[in-house]
């Protein structure tokens, strides 16, 4: 896996402009807030965004991927000020469950999410390298 960062370009913080990546790839649905039995167990933002991130790495797990193997994300948020409100946590949260490991990702506000109690979707492609 290569991160593809322009040499004259600003780091991007939080994320990578690009990557290149060869092996097995690996698509998850979008994951939301809600656990195992389809329930959520809190309607804060920064707890919705941890628990869908889990809910990530458990899919992953079962094509034997992980975090690292992430080369991309994109985040559908439901209200923008309410996800930047929450960086901090969020952050957090990212770095217990996926490490320091920054894919490509997008974000972007969403009028609604199918389940009304969701408030992010986190859909991922990975590669597993051969």
């Amino acid at each position: 896996m290569n991160i593809l960062q322009p040499p004259d370009w600003a780091r991007p913080k939080g994320y990578a402009n690009g990557i290149a990546a060869r092996g097995k790839m690996v698509f998850v649905s979008g994951m939301i807030g809600w656990d195992k039995e389809c329930r959520f167990q809190t309607a804060d933002f920064a707890g919705q965004v941890r628990q869908a991130l889990q809910n990530v790495v458990d899919v992953l797990r079962e094509a034997d991927a992980k975090p690292e193997h992430i080369v991309r994300m994109t985040w559908y948020v439901v209200d923008k000020q309410e996800y930047v409100g929450a960086y901090k946590e969020i952050g957090e949260a990212y770095r217990d469950i996926i490490g320091r490991h920054y894919p490509a990702m997008t974000a972007v506000q969403v009028t609604a999410l199918v389940e009304d109690q969701a408030r992010v979707e986190i859909e991922v492609t990975a590669v597993v390298p051969d």
